[in-house]
């Protein structure tokens, strides 16, 4: 296997912390932010993580495939957890130390809890609402309510986080590979 080209294109506008462990070809989309001690590895294919989404501590995304591994706007990446799906959608959260493997989609407004291991035998798609519980991974649909009132949260905790990590820690620029103004 021939090794790993690191290629970064972090949009002006992300946070990416400085000890962000980043490898392969990645692009960090507008308003993203990555915390101290988060790990992305594009493996086999590129991985583009979309606008807003906020990667916390100890969080690994890796893609193992050779396609790209494309995960949309407003995503949350809680500490410790593990992402290899192939596509994730818009609006979903992976809480702490949950885990999700690489034969799993996970569509828009998906939750995973805490601790939860998603790892079926066949490709499964995760349809929209999908909420995974429990020790045992048990499964139900959100009906949706208080959809609003979560999206407004998670902008405020991105907005604290723009402010705040900057004051606290050194920031990665995508001096040559960054794009947007």
């Amino acid at each position: 296997m021939p090794p790993i080209r690191d290629k970064f294109a972090i949009h002006s506008k992300a946070v990416v912390c400085q000890d962000v462990e980043l490898k392969g070809d990645i692009t960090i989309g507008s308003g993203t932010i990555l915390h101290p001690k988060a790990t992305i590895f594009a493996i086999a294919g590129p991985i583009v993580i979309g606008a807003n989404c906020i990667i916390e501590e100890a969080a690994i995304i890796v893609n193992r495939r050779k396609e790209v591994m494309r995960i949309g706007d407003d995503n949350l990446f809680e500490i410790g957890c593990r992402v290899e799906s192939p596509s994730v959608g818009n609006f979903n959260t992976v809480s702490t130390r949950a885990r999700v493997h690489h034969t799993v989609r996970i569509s828009s407004y998906c939750f995973v809890g805490a601790g939860c291991l998603v790892v079926p035998t066949d490709d499964e798609v995760l349809d929209e609402y999908t909420v995974i519980y429990g020790p045992s991974a048990e499964r139900r649909v959100w009906s949706g309510r208080g959809r609003v009132q979560e999206t407004d949260l998670r902008r405020k905790h991105a907005e604290y986080l723009r402010e705040t990590l900057p004051k606290f820690n050194r920031l990665r620029r995508g001096e040559g590979h960054g794009y947007g103004a």
